[in-house]
């Protein structure tokens, strides 16, 4: 039996808008983040069911939808959490490159980071896990652009451009997990900020 499940990014937070890294830290949607997540429930169809991490700015994000929608009530799924970024979490992408210079091209990496490996065993488990669940069901999960990444690195599928409200669809099926297309769920000129793959 065949588990479709959409995988997307929660909507921009009050970090996103100041440019500044998240990972583990819990800031909350921004007034933008909540518009975009008011956008983003017109394109969906129809879901069974909607899972969201633990954090704000994914709940928020969940919240809205499962409203506009009428799907609920949300599930908390603590292994969609993000990443964590260790002493990058509340810098700038400027305050990194000026503290770890070279970063991308050495793959430096602060203590405490959370590598893809790890992020993308515990969202495997996650999915796994839900898809059990609700098996042969329409699912949607708001989560995170580490999650994300990490996933897509795993199955061969990355993409570089992570936005607010894009995802991918998942499918569980016997025991496997197989990845679908990528898909926006908002109008790219609502997207202002926090919409680039280093910024977690």
């Amino acid at each position: 039996m065949k588990t479709s499940i959409l995988l997307i990014r929660h909507g921009q937070s009050t970090w996103n808008a100041q440019g500044k890294w998240q990972g583990q830290a819990d800031p909350d949607l921004s007034e933008l983040g909540r518009q975009q997540a008011f956008q983003a429930a017109q394109s969906l169809g129809v879901v069974d069911a909607i899972i969201t991490s633990p954090q704000k700015r994914a709940v928020g994000t969940a919240m809205i939808i499962s409203e506009q929608i009428g799907v609920g009530p949300l599930q908390l799924e603590e292994l969609l959490r993000e990443r964590n970024v260790g002493e990058w979490s509340g810098l700038t992408r400027q305050e990194i490159d000026a503290r770890w210079p070279n970063w991308e091209e050495t793959g430096m990496r602060p203590q405490q980071w959370e590598p893809d490996e790890s992020v993308a065993s515990r969202a495997l488990a996650a999915i796994e896990k839900i898809a059990q669940h609700f098996a042969g069901g329409t699912l949607l999960l708001v989560a995170h652009s580490g999650i994300l990444i990490a996933l897509e690195k795993h199955l061969g599928v990355f993409d570089t451009k992570t936005s607010n409200l894009c995802g991918r669809t998942f499918f569980y099926e016997n025991g496997a997990i197989t990845s679908g297309e990528r898909i926006l769920l908002i109008d790219s000129a609502s997207q202002t900020g926090g919409g680039n793959r280093h910024q977690v």
